[in-house]
């Protein structure tokens, strides 16, 4: 099928977990569409990530409902396992999924109704256009990291393996789940490492026999639909390496890591950090503490057999890092020759040239459906849920996104009386068709 010149209701831009998520439900309601990716379908997953990843929720929950991983339920998929699953899910449901085609350009027609779409195959013309590309398209680097040839300064989007890296200490800034297992790994590898924690959720991997991933859906936070103030953008703590563990900051220091507060500036070799470790730590303290009570008060309350876990609220006594934080770091002296900056991403939707964005650039849009008619998001954190940005949370809103576009093309079919009078004239009867056959 060539692109150029192509006609389709929908276009789904992006093939990865939000993509093909959209592909399925489009399907089920007959909706024509196509899914155009640039590279592979779920392509971050392959290379946008670390050769260790694994995913941070257990397979019998980080996955699609038509599908299962071939894994033991309680295991964490590797990243290559993940991308597998999506491509095994798009032949599954044969879905129209083309990789390798990169969308430069949509605009709103002005003649007609729809969008077109220029492509690097050709031009294309859409009813609706569905921005599926996720939060995490955008590396960012903050303003504050020095211009210092001196020192190695990489994205965690860019970090693959310790090996990569040369020889000497690493400050990996920024620690939440990608953070902390980088710089877990580095540890590991028997490198000195520094890590910059800010404000962070640390939720425990499991307790009392349930993944925190369980947790979390009874108790209804997964699908909390009000991000608490101030609490929409904290990070979370958490690592399925090795097995599944929980993240134990004061653990790590005891291992060898040094903690420092949040990065604040560096200036002549000399990097400054803000004087918040303990309250950062303690916060995380609490957010952890407050799902065990929350967990237990949950097992009371529903009458539930499962075992006591008292180890789970014991706590490792304070590193020196801790009780006497560093506030400055002279990187030369300690032998810092690489810096990682896990500080997240940002959207980029410079391709997507209509008008729903707000002057910063965000997305104006009601669980995806956005203030440009015939424009939908979705992948976005707090599309609708807590959970919009995870696997298991896109399925769900995918399925809203595409009953809204199922719905404007009820209506945009529907015929008046005059109109549905016309079409009948124009179709020949029972009686006509076998004579017409006849002859």
């Amino acid at each position: 099928m060539t692109l150029n010149n192509l006609e389709i209701d929908t276009l789904v831009v992006g093939a990865g977990q939000a993509g093909v998520a959209m592909s399925e439900h489009l399907n089920k309601l007959g909706v024509p569409h196509l899914v155009l990716e640039r590279k592979r379908i779920a392509e971050a997953w392959r290379t946008g990530r670390w050769d260790s990843l694994v995913a941070n929720g257990p397979v019998w929950h980080d996955r699609f409902p038509g599908l299962e991983f071939n894994l033991d339920a309680d295991a964490f998929a590797g990243k290559d396992q993940v991308a597998d699953y999506f491509e095994q899910y798009v032949r599954k449901y044969n879905l129209p999924v083309r990789t390798g085609i990169e969308v430069k350009k949509v605009v709103r027609n002005s003649d007609r109704p729809g969008f077109t779409i220029e492509t690097n195959e050709g031009v294309i013309r859409a009813n609706r256009v569905v921005a599926a590309t996720g939060p995490f398209q955008r590396p960012v680097i903050p303003a504050i990291a020095p211009k210092d040839e001196r020192l190695h300064q990489i994205h965690s989007a860019a970090y693959y393996n310790p090996e990569q890296l040369p020889a000497g200490a690493v400050l990996v800034v920024g620690a939440g789940s990608s953070g902390v297992q980088i710089a877990e790994e580095l540890m590991r590898a028997g490198r000195q490492v520094y890590l910059s924690v800010g404000a962070h959720d640390r939720p425990p991997r499991a307790y009392r026999n349930r993944d925190f991933c369980w947790w979390l859906g009874v108790l209804g936070e997964w699908d909390a639909e009000i991000a608490k103030p101030g609490r929409e953008h904290v990070t979370i703590a958490v690592s399925g390496a090795r097995g599944g563990h929980t993240v134990d900051f004061r653990a790590l220091a005891h291992q060898g890591m040094t903690l420092v507060g949040l990065t604040q500036s560096f200036a002549d070799g000399i990097a400054t950090f803000q004087d918040n470790l303990a309250d950062n730590i303690r916060r995380g303290d609490e957010n952890y503490l407050a799902l065990l009570d929350a967990a237990d008060a949950y097992i009371e309350r529903n009458g539930l057999d499962l075992p006591e876990e008292p180890e789970a609220r014991k706590q490792l006594p304070d590193p020196e890092c801790l009780s006497n934080p560093l506030h400055t770091l002279d990187l030369a002296q300690a032998g810092v020759s690489t810096i990682i900056w896990a500080t997240g991403y940002g959207v980029d939707f410079s391709w997507l040239q209509v008008d729903t964005f707000d002057s910063n650039g965000k997305p104006q849009h009601q669980r995806g459906v956005a203030r440009e008619p015939g424009v939908y998001f979705l992948g976005l954190p707090w599309l609708s849920r807590r959970g919009s940005s995870f696997i298991w949370g896109v399925w769900h809103d995918a399925k809203h996104v595409a009953g809204h576009i199922a719905t404007q093309r009820t209506y945009l079919a529907y015929r008046d009386s005059e109109q549905r009078a016309a079409d009948e004239q124009q179709q020949p009867t029972i009686s006509n068709v076998s004579t017409l056959g006849a002859h």
